[in-house]
């Protein structure tokens, strides 16, 4: 595999984990969406899991970002066992996920979306109010530190791009003290330009020290920022590999189901 990536990349970190999901089954009536998955990240990491559609990853995402309980097996945060409740027990926990759709309302102001529901205050009693002037200073400054300086905190943030937006919604994840980063497919629907921004993002973060779980069906972007590469197939893991031990072509065989694609590409020429 070439190492002519945009970023530096070591080994992947040698600290414990912060969050071990070990053996991991969940069950929907007789359908087993996930049939024992292990993964684990760690401080300073990103840790890609790729998988095609209909792999598991969405199930995944929900069961670590406690939306669901796993029916079988165990998850592990900071050293201690766990179980969540809700999302909202693993957000104040440090686990924060941020989703395809973004959770963004286009015609409010950046500043608004940044702290949708965390709205900063002063005043006591029936007298708080929305501190604007504090807010507006905290999302200009965490932006810029992403790499993106605004035109101004009342911008819309319909108007940012595609890849402006999802760095919205991370340096929102790393404000309020995420340790944990889930990313849904941040760059599936981006150009590349967009797609360098938020993979840049990604990086940033990583060196703080948060642990980033990079999930995509996209091999060249994992390969862009990835430190592990797990690939999950019909609810099941199958394997992981550390960077720099499994090529390009190796992870898109393993993502799209290693014999059988070679087989068919076989039977039609190679053209697969």
């Amino acid at each position: 595999m070439s190492n002519d990536s945009t970023f530096h990349h070591g080994d992947a970190p040698k600290t414990a984990p912060i969050i071990q999901m070990n053996g991991i089954e969940k069950h929907f009536g007789n359908i087993i969406a996930l049939a024992g998955v292990s993964f684990d990240v760690r401080p300073g990491e990103c840790h890609c899991l790729l998988g095609d559609n209909g792999a598991g990853k969405s199930t995944f995402i929900k069961t670590m970002s406690g939306v669901h309980k796993p029916t079988k097996g165990t998850i592990t945060f900071e050293g201690k066992p766990l179980s969540f409740d809700s999302p909202r027990d693993a957000m104040e926990a440090g686990i924060a996920t941020v989703f395809q759709d973004l959770a963004m309302i286009p015609l409010m102001s950046v500043t608004r979306n940044f702290f949708m529901g965390r709205e900063p205050t002063r005043g006591r009693g029936l007298l708080k109010r929305f501190d604007t002037q504090r807010a507006n200073e905290i999302t200009i400054e965490e932006m810029r530190k992403m790499g993106i300086n605004l035109r101004g905190p009342d911008q819309a943030v319909g108007t940012l791009s595609g890849g402006e937006r999802q760095t919205v919604a991370i340096a929102r994840a790393v404000f309020f003290g995420a340790k944990v980063l889930i990313l849904d497919e941040p760059t599936s629907a981006l150009g590349v330009r967009q797609t360098s921004n938020v993979l840049a993002t990604i990086d940033r973060v990583r060196k703080q020290g948060i642990g980033v779980v990079f999930i995509s069906h996209n091999v060249r972007h994992a390969l862009a920022v990835g430190d592990r590469f797990t690939v999950l197939n019909r609810g099941k893991t199958l394997g992981t590999a550390k960077r720099g031990e499994i090529t390009p072509s190796e992870l898109q065989d393993l993502m799209a189901g290693g014999q059988e694609l070679a087989q068919l590409g076989g039977s039609l020429g190679g053209t697969v």
